[in-house]
């Protein structure tokens, strides 16, 4: 395993950026809007040939009186323990502040290797603000720029020579989940369940989840990693910068992912979001299980599972081939039950078909039931052939490609899920001309 590195701070001294420069990523949002980062994130950094994973902490803030400060507190102290290394990052232009000797305080009683870093230094002749870090109490401060560069050659040299070497391990093929849904239907809570630790934060505020956050997890001998993300909101409710990046995140881990997993507020029952949300999944090629939340809050009402079922076939025809699974996220019910259709999704996701078999079950397709003439003239379907998986992509040549109605390709499709096997995944069909 490669060793941890976790960056602490008070909110607002740069831990994003730095992050993001030393990862070589953007993956942590930045904003000059203190408390951007909330629950803990991971990256992959390497230096000098050492590799090291880094964890950007949510902004540590010592306010006992707010539940949510607590919890963001919590984060930072797991995070704490997790590592195998800190970097304490300090505000060069804002100076010391009450919450930094907090942090050292806690700092002297672990037995962990701590870097002090001061950023916003951009250079030797704004090294003399450093003079009030020195009374905090330590001897060896790092002035760097995590904007501009200064100072971090020198600084991550040290680093990687103090932290503790060991083998990179290259993990197991990993089914990625991303966890999806409009705001607080219940994704973090989800997490939390199927990792059995609060490892994110969760709050019944909407919007809590703002970075993308991977969670690797091994059930029944199977490695997978979690994604939990911003809620998605209809593009006209999205008015904070913030939340934009959010939802460019939440979309891009739905680019990355194998499965994603679709949360619905099945005590409010199925909304138009919901099926926005169900879309964005489906535009992407991902696996897709519909998961209604909440469940015992359902059956507690007596409500009838049946129009759940009966509202989502109708609104999400898009996705008839998705698994529903009924879950409480809060209760544990169901839970676990995910895995067995996670496991099948994936399954068909990464399926290859044989182009002998892919074309058996075209002809007899076609003999079943031609398309339409065009213009008078017949459509020849030649042959076709898989391309790809994740999803399943089929390329078939025909004389007139362009001719083929939606319709058909939608036939075409269901017999091809019907003769593979391949009811549970999306199937893209397209047609090209011979030759091409």
């Amino acid at each position: 395993m490669k060793p941890v590195i976790a960056i602490v701070g008070r909110p607002n001294v740069g831990k994003s950026t730095f992050f993001n420069r030393v990862t070589r990523t953007k993956d942590a949002l930045v904003d000059n809007l203190p408390g951007v980062t909330r629950d803990r994130h991971y990256g992959n950094a390497s230096w000098n040939d050492v590799e090291f994973t880094l964890i950007d902490t949510g902004g540590f803030l010592a306010n006992e009186g707010d539940d949510f400060e607590q919890k963001i507190r919590f984060q930072v102290f797991q995070a704490i323990e997790d590592a195998d290394g800190i970097i304490f990052l300090l505000d060069g232009k804002e100076g010391v502040s009450p919450f930094d000797k907090d942090l050292i305080q806690i700092f002297r009683k672990i037995n962990k290797p701590v870097f002090y870093a001061v950023n916003k230094v951009d250079g030797m002749e704004q090294e003399v603000n450093l003079y009030d870090f020195y009374g905090l109490g330590t001897e060896n401060l790092y002035p760097i720029s995590a904007e501009h560069g200064y100072g971090m050659n020198d600084f991550l040299d040290d680093l990687v020579r103090a932290i503790p070497k060991t083998v990179s391990v290259l993990p197991r093929e990993m089914t990625h989940i991303a966890v999806v849904g409009r705001p607080n239907v219940g994704k973090s809570s989800l997490i939390n369940c199927i990792l059995g630790e609060n490892r994110l934060v969760v709050s019944d505020r909407p919007g809590t989840t703002r970075d993308a956050i991977d969670s690797v997890f091994t059930h029944a001998g199977r490695s997978y990693v979690l994604v939990d993300t911003a809620g998605i909101r209809r593009k006209g409710k999205v008015v904070e910068k913030l939340e934009k990046f959010s939802i460019i995140k939440a979309l891009k881990s739905l680019e990355r992912c194998d499965v994603a997993l679709i949360v619905m507020d099945a005590k409010e029952g199925i909304t138009d979001q919901d099926i926005s949300v169900a879309g964005y999944a489906f535009e992407r090629g991902c696996g897709c299980i519909l998961v209604l939340n909440k469940w015992d809050a359902v059956e507690k009402d007596g409500k009838p599972p049946r129009a759940y079922y009966s509202q989502l076939k109708m609104e999400a025809k898009f996705l008839s081939f998705a698994p529903v699974a009924t879950i409480s996220a809060r209760t544990g019910f169901g839970v676990l039950k995910l895995f067995p259709l996670v496991n099948e999704v994936y399954r068909q996701y990464i399926q290859r078909i044989g182009t002998g078999q892919l074309n058996r079950i075209l002809q007899s397709a076609i003999r079943k039931n031609e398309p339409s003439l065009y213009r008078g003239k017949r459509i020849k379907f030649y042959y076709a052939t898989q391309t790809s998986t994740k999803p399943p992509t089929f390329v078939c040549f025909v004389n007139y490609p362009d001719a083929v109605h939606f319709s058909y390709r939608r036939y075409l499709i269901n017999q091809i899920r019907e003769g593979a096997g391949l009811d549970k995944t999306p199937i893209r069909l397209f047609f090209r001309p011979r030759g091409s």
